[in-house]
């Protein structure tokens, strides 16, 4: 899976690609995914247990399956894989990626039937992106909306619950949040520099067996298929941290 064109097997089984576009959307449902805690308090609570780069991989892949349910609805998808490469070229080296800003003015878009659920997608990676450069301890909390948000739009939730299920029980045990770092503030950032890198392969290839140097490995393979000249949110004047 050297790449995003490499299609899941998992996200086929979940009929994301097949599927015409037949979820809820309107005030109530937006309502939720911009206010979710209150309501999903273990879900929280446990996605608090990652570490960051388990958190920003866990929000490349969670990305991804928004991609891939709109990939033929929508001029957008292209933005879309750009900011996904962005995020796992953040996870090897924050340095080598731009922020991933876009237009706050563009609200409107959240009631869109297809933009609507990209517009808030993007909101929320856009936050995750913003904290886990500041090594803000709020990063964690951010996904709990894109975790609502893909299984809403997902027309086989069973499948990609039993995705989700695996992947957080598979990162809570291997990237767990150092010392669950009780003290930290957006005073004293968490130095998340040192943490392992996590790969597309984790969560998307069955047959990937983890390990730091496996993980690494198909990371920089991946990095280095994505065209640096067309993507907007990657820069190529930095060294490879994995290197």
């Amino acid at each position: 899976m050297k790449n995003i064109k490499n299609i899941p097997p998992i996200i086929i089984e979940s009929k994301c690609i097949t599927s015409t576009l037949d979820y809820k959307w309107n005030d109530r449902v937006i309502e939720k995914l911009f206010d979710p805690l209150q309501t999903n308090e273990e879900l929280e609570i446990t996605l608090n247990r990652l570490n960051q780069k388990a958190s920003l991989a866990l929000a490349a892949a969670l990305l991804e399956w928004v991609y891939w349910r709109f990939k033929k609805h929508t001029i957008l998808f292209d933005d879309l894989m750009q900011r996904i490469e962005s995020l796992w070229c953040s996870i090897e080296n924050h340095e080598n990626t731009k922020p991933l800003i876009f237009d706050p003015n563009l609200k409107y878009l959240a009631y869109s039937y297809v933009k609507g659920p990209i517009w808030v997608a993007l909101v929320h990676v856009k936050m995750i992106d913003m904290k886990y450069r500041k090594g803000s301890d709020l990063l964690q909390s951010e996904l709990v909306g894109l975790v609502l948000l893909v299984r809403h739009i997902t027309p086989k939730q069973k499948v990609f619950d039993s995705w989700f299920m695996n992947s957080l029980f598979e990162l809570t045990s291997l990237f767990p949040i150092g010392n669950h770092q009780t003290e930290r503030s957006e005073m004293t950032p968490y130095d998340f520099t040192t943490e392992p890198v996590i790969c597309r392969e984790f969560f998307f290839n069955p047959n990937f067996k983890y390990s730091d140097a496996a993980s690494r490995l198909a990371l920089r393979e991946f990095i280095s298929n994505i065209d640096l000249i067309k993507n907007k949110f990657c820069l190529a004047k930095k060294e490879l941290a994995t290197a």
